[in-house]
């Protein structure tokens, strides 16, 4: 008989293939706004309301599924990536919030949510999420580090100017310390994966605008555009989530 403790386990691994596959995402969900926005003339509303149904679409099925599908949970992912960086980018264009301020308050969104989380499950860890009760706790947590990690990085980019390809070391070499703090164990495992997966988002930012942007937009940018950094970034996801999905490596054993 089938464990059903099994079947509900909704996430992978964490993996190289996982960190691989996030950054990616990031990336893509900093360009692919950027393209719906601008190339397709959408602009923000229409951007925004394009792919939040999308979201809920594919969230949707998420939630329904008894199990991980590496498609499913991927696509997702980007959705949320994408969707994250378009509610930050329209309250701070539109509505004239502070990239700070919208740190600040995604970073208290995100710990009530933990707060919340840990009050009603007693645990935070995603090797748990076995119902969907706990699943529907990650999803929103994903969406406000989507959203604060938008908005921390912008801090670097926008406000203190720091250059693109600058940003995107400094934000490597802080995920790599904070790797090497969790896996020597001076950080716990909840709080080292939740920092990294915050600090992936403005990594992907920074090096998708230093490899899409034009010259006129950030000088030291490669200027390959929105549209073909997203392409080229949603076939590598594929493949990767294709292998996955074949190869089983990121199933996380719940036995």
């Amino acid at each position: 008989m089938t464990n059903i403790k099994t079947l509900l386990v909704k996430v992978p691994a964490i993996t190289l293939f996982f960190w691989i596959i996030k950054v990616l995402s990031t990336t893509v969900g900093e360009t692919l706004a950027d393209y719906l926005n601008s190339n397709l003339g959408l602009g923000d509303n229409g951007t925004i309301t394009v792919m939040t149904v999308v979201l809920i679409v594919l969230l949707t099925a998420q939630l329904l599924l008894r199990t991980y599908v590496p498609g499913v949970y991927w696509a997702t992912i980007v959705a949320v990536s994408t969707v994250g960086t378009l509610i930050t980018d329209s309250m701070h264009n539109n509505f004239g919030w502070q990239n700070w301020q919208l740190t600040i308050l995604f970073g208290v969104i995100l710990i009530a949510v933990f707060a919340i989380w840990w009050a009603q499950e007693k645990t935070l860890s995603i090797k748990t999420i076995t119902t969907r009760k706990r699943e529907s706790f990650y999803w929103i947590a994903v969406l406000a580090t989507f959203a604060m990690g938008t908005a921390g990085g912008d801090i670097f980019l926008d406000d203190l100017g720091f250059p693109l390809l600058e940003s995107t070391f400094i934000f490597l070499g802080v995920i790599a310390i904070i790797a090497g703090l969790w896996r020597t164990e001076v950080l716990g495992s909840v709080f080292g994966f939740w920092s990294i997966y915050i600090l992936t988002r403005p990594l992907g930012a920074s090096f998708g605008d230093y490899l899409s942007l034009g010259k006129d937009e950030a000088p030291d940018a490669l200027g390959l555009g929105a549209q073909n950094v997203t392409l080229v970034f949603l076939g590598l996801i594929v493949a990767l989530v294709v292998y996955l999905s074949v190869s089983k490596r990121d199933v996380i054993d719940s036995e």
